[in-house]
C-alpha cells in the first residue's frame, strides 16, 4: 500500500514538473512574440522559422513551429534560444530584413561554443546587416485588378505583410461592377473565406467614399470595363504596378492596355502569359527578367510554380531524360458546381462530383521557364472533388542512377540551403494529406515518404503538394517585391 502511494506521488510530481515547465515555455513565447513585433513594426525585421512567418502567431503556433523546426534539422533548438536571440536582435542595428531566426538558432546549438556572447555570434552572422537599419526602400503603389480568389488572397498579404509600409503597399482594387452593395459584399467575402478562414484583422466597408478601410489601409475600390478605363493618379495612385488576376488578357497586347491608364508602370498578370510575355518562376529564373527589362510579365500558373523548382533541383543533380507529370488538382471556378454547358470538354460536368480529366499548360510553361527540359515532358491533369491543396506526380526516367534516400537527401538539401528555399518544404510525415497543408507558404512541398525510386535507380517517382491558392499567392508576392525592386536582405 505504502508503494503504491509513493508511486502515486511521484507520477503526480513528474506531472506538476512537466506542466509547469510547459508555462515556462509558454511564458517565453509570449516574449518571443513581443521581440517578434517589435522588430517586424519598428525595424522591418521579418523573423521566420524555416519559412514559416512568425509575425501574428499565437503561443501555441510558436512553440509548435520551434518542435517543428528542432525535429527538422536534429539540433535540440529550444524557446529559450529563439528568446534571447531575438532579444539580441533588438539591439542591432540592422537594416530591413528576413531572418530565420530557426536556422540561427540552430547554427547556435552546433556553433555557440566558439564564441563569447550571442551578440558576437549575431554580429558575425549578419555582418553585412549590421549598421545598415537606415537604410530605407521606396514603397510601392500597388493595384488589385480583379478580386476573386488569388485576388483577396493577394489582398490579405499585402496588408499583412505590410509592416512599416516600406514594400508594397495596396491602394486600390478593381472590378467590373461597383454599388453599395458590391461594396459590403465584397468586405464580407475577404473577412471570412470557407478555406483559408476568417482574415486576422480588421476591415471597414467605407460605402460613402468607394473604400475599404483594411487594417489601417484606406484601399479604392474603383469600377472599370476595361483596364484602360481607369485614371489612377486621379486617385493619389503614381507608378504602380497593377496585378491582374482575371485571366482575360494574357497576351501582350491586352495586358498593355493597363499601361495606357494614368498612374501605372507595370503589369503583373497570375496566369500564363501567351506569346512573348515573359513567364515567371520566382527562385528559378527570375534574375533573368530584371524588374527594368519588360513592363509586362506573368507569374505562370500555380502547377508550374511547384513543378518547376523541383525539376530544376533533380535535372541539376541527376538529370532527367524524360517524364510525364499528372496533376491532381483542386476544382476551380472555372468549372461548373452542376452539369451545364462549358466551352471545354469534361469541365462542364460537376466539379463536386466527378474526377475530371482535362489539360494542363505546365509542359509549355516548361519550354519557356526551364528550356534544358523542353520536349522532355508530357502533362495532363485530372480535376477532383477538393477546393484547395494539388498534387502533381513525376514520373521521370534519370540520367544517372540514385535511390531514394539518396534523392531524398538531395531535395531536403534543396529545401534547407541555396536559392530555393522559399519555394521547396520537405516534408517527412507519414500522415500528410491535402487538408494540412491548406495555408503553407512555400510553391512546393516533397512528400519525402511516398518518393519512389526503381530497383535499377533510373526512375523515379515523387510526389510534390502544393497549395494551389496561398502557395501559389505567395510566390505572387515574392514576384511583386523583385519587380518592384523592395526585396529586402534575407538570412535562410
Amino acid at each position: 500500500m505504502e508503494s503504491n502511494t509513493a508511486t502515486l506521488a511521484t507520477e503526480l510530481g513528474n506531472y506538476e514538473t512537466q506542466l509547469n515547465g510547459w508555462i515556462e515555455q509558454e511564458k517565453s513565447a509570449v516574449q518571443v512574440i513581443n521581440n517578434v513585433s517589435h522588430l517586424w513594426l519598428d525595424k522591418s525585421v521579418e523573423l521566420v522559422i524555416f519559412r514559416n512567418q512568425l509575425v501574428n502567431r499565437s503561443v501555441s503556433e510558436v512553440l509548435g513551429l520551434i518542435d517543428y523546426a528542432r525535429n527538422f534539422v536534429g539540433k535540440p533548438i529550444t524557446i529559450n534560444d529563439v528568446l534571447t536571440l531575438s532579444g539580441e536582435l533588438l539591439k542591432i542595428d540592422i537594416a530591413p530584413s528576413r531572418l530565420d531566426i530557426g536556422r540561427l538558432a540552430a547554427e547556435w546549438v552546433t556553433e555557440g561554443s566558439s564564441f563569447a556572447s550571442q551578440a558576437e555570434f549575431l554580429g558575425a552572422k549578419l555582418n553585412g546587416f549590421v549598421g545598415n537599419a537606415a537604410a530605407s526602400l521606396t514603397p510601392k503603389d500597388v493595384v488589385l485588378y480583379g478580386f476573386g480568389r488569388i485576388g483577396r488572397l493577394a489582398a490579405r498579404e499585402l496588408i499583412t505583410q505590410a509592416g512599416k509600409g516600406e514594400q508594397l503597399r495596396l491602394r486600390a482594387i478593381v472590378t467590373r461592377s461597383l454599388s453599395k452593395d458590391d461594396i459590403e459584399k465584397r468586405a464580407d467575402l475577404l473577412r471570412n473565406d470557407s478555406i483559408h478562414g476568417p482574415f486576422l484583422g480588421t476591415i471597414t466597408a467605407d460605402v460613402e467614399n468607394n473604400a475599404l478601410i483594411i487594417n489601417g489601409h484606406t484601399v479604392k475600390l474603383i469600377a472599370a470595363k476595361s483596364p484602360d478605363a481607369v485614371d489612377y493618379e486621379a486617385h493619389g495612385i503614381t507608378n504602380a504596378l497593377v496585378i491582374d488576376n482575371t485571366g482575360v488578357f494574357r497576351d501582350r497586347e491586352g495586358l498593355g492596355l493597363h499601361l495606357k491608364s494614368n498612374g501605372i508602370s507595370q503589369v503583373l498578370l497570375t496566369a500564363p502569359g501567351k506569346g512573348d510575355v515573359p513567364n515567371i518562376v520566382h527562385g528559378v529564373n527570375h534574375l533573368n527578367h530584371p524588374a527594368d527589362s519588360d513592363t509586362i510579365f506573368s507569374a505562370a500558373s500555380c502547377t508550374t510554380n511547384a513543378i518547376i523548382p523541383i525539376l530544376k533541383v533533380v535535372e541539376e543533380s541527376v538529370g532527367i531524360d524524360n517524364g510525364h507529370l499528372e496533376t491532381i488538382h483542386s476544382y476551380t471556378n472555372d468549372q461548373n458546381l452542376l452539369d451545364n454547358y462549358h466551352a471545354k470538354y469534361r469541365r462542364g460536368r460537376s466539379a463536386a462530383l466527378n474526377m475530371v480529366i482535362t489539360e494542363t499548360g505546365a509542359d509549355s510553361a516548361i519550354k519557356k521557364v526551364l528550356p534544358v527540359l523542353s520536349g522532355k515532358l508530357t502533362a495532363n491533369s485530372v480535376r477532383v472533388p477538393t477546393p484547395d491543396v494539388s498534387l502533381v506526380i513525376l514520373s521521370l526516367n534519370l540520367k544517372t542512377k540514385t535511390s531514394k534516400d539518396e534523392l531524398n537527401a538531395i531535395l531536403k538539401k534543396a529545401a534547407l540551403e541555396g536559392d530555393l528555399v522559399e519555394q521547396i518544404q520537405y516534408s517527412i510525415s507519414n500522415e500528410l494529406v491535402s487538408s494540412d497543408l491548406i495555408g503553407n507558404p512555400c510553391a512546393s512541398i516533397v512528400d519525402s515518404p511516398a518518393t519512389i525510386v526503381s530497383a535499377d535507380g533510373m526512375r523515379a517517382v515523387l510526389y510534390i503538394w502544393y497549395d494551389n491558392e496561398y502557395g501559389y499567392t505567395r510566390q505572387v508576392m515574392r514576384l511583386s517585391k523583385y519587380l518592384s525592386k523592395v526585396v529586402r536582405m534575407t538570412y535562410y
